[in-house]
């Protein structure tokens, strides 16, 4: 039995936020509210929920992700105690069925059913470190800088194989934007740089995971923002169902029988980033090469083959992590022929 009496939800936009809640845990007493998404609201949030005596102890308050503009309610309700649940909007949706019709009201009503239909399982949130949410930001922008520099470097390089004149012409006035990419690109990786070396916990999470064959440092620190450094995941099966890699039966009765598939709900940057480190570890770790190419040699679907690899990668890390050690490449034994 969970310990909370009181079940609040929020809704939020970038200029409001709509706060239902559900006293005593009872369907039919809930009230509502609106607030302003800024620090005025949020103490007009706090006296309203006083008034009706919601208190740290005795309330869970659920919310959808939202990116930035729930950045300020979330860290004010943290600095009172509250229990928070960061919810995936697409699961709230999905567990209360057919519905018609919405309004932030109504949204923000649904969050707070959820909340109290789902209580025992409820996931209080943990707010990642400064760090981490630095490396964060500086991911992101380095993927932005990225995505515009190859627009151009594409567009150019399609010029070239048609009209040598306008290839030149285009070439003379990008390359000052793209020598700006590139030393932009540069202090990114020198900052990340600076904050794995200065940070000690970060750094030990850093070297165990990039000692596995195939992880790179931008995959590594993808994990670490999306796991808020593995403590969001107890087993490798969850983290690789979050990822999208781990494959799940369909069947049903004696006509239905599919073969396991992946889902489509997953992470699909942190999926784009496994598959990289997959094809590198298939490519030069010896005992991935070897299981790739046996599996090459059976005649199995090669996407399902590098979908096991990245398994793999993803058991190895969290091993790693689990057991505060570098993965250790066991060597290859030869079998003689007698």
């Amino acid at each position: 039995m969970n310990k909370f009496k009181h079940f609040l939800g929020i809704d939020i936009s970038k200029e409001f936020f709509d706060a239902v809640i559900i006293l005593d845990g009872k369907k039919e007493q809930s009230t509502h509210n609106q607030f302003r998404n800024n620090a005025t609201g949020l103490k007009g949030l706090c006296k309203w929920l006083k008034e009706l005596d919601a208190t740290s102890e005795n309330t869970l308050i659920c919310l959808e992700h939202t990116g930035m503009y729930g950045k300020l309610v979330i860290k004010h309700l943290l600095s009172f105690g509250f229990s928070l649940w960061v919810e995936m909007s697409l699961k709230i949706i999905r567990s209360i069925g057919m519905q018609r019709g919405k309004n932030d009201k109504v949204d923000a009503f649904r969050i707070a059913y959820y909340a109290m239909k789902n209580a025992d399982e409820a996931i209080v949130y943990k707010a990642p470190r400064k760090v981490i949410e630095k490396i964060r930001i500086l991911l992101s922008v380095r993927d932005k800088l990225i995505q515009y520099k190859g627009s151009l470097l594409r567009h150019t390089n399609e010029l070239k194989s048609f009209d040598a004149e306008l290839f030149k012409l285009s070439t003379n006035h990008q390359k000052n934007a793209i020598k700006g990419f590139d030393k932009d690109l540069k202090n990114i990786e020198n900052q990340l740089n600076l904050l794995i070396k200065e940070d000690e916990a970060l750094n030990t999470i850093y070297t165990q995971a990039t000692s596995v064959p195939g992880i790179g440092k931008i995959t590594t620190l993808a994990l670490i923002c999306f796991t808020n450094e593995f403590k969001m995941y107890s087993t490798p099966r969850q983290l690789a169902c979050y990822s999208g890699v781990a494959p799940f039966e369909y069947s049903s009765g004696k006509s239905i029988r599919a073969k396991p598939r992946v889902n489509n709900m997953a992470n699909k940057k942190l999926k784009k980033q496994l598959h990289m480190c997959a094809l590198a570890a298939a490519t030069y770790d010896p005992e991935l090469n070897l299981y790739y190419q046996r599996k090459v040699e059976e005649n199995k679907n090669k996407l399902l083959i590098l979908n096991n690899v990245k398994n793999k990668l993803i058991h190895r890390i969290c091993a790693c992590i689990r057991e505060n050690r570098t993965y250790q490449i066991k060597p290859q034994i030869e079998f003689v022929s007698l």
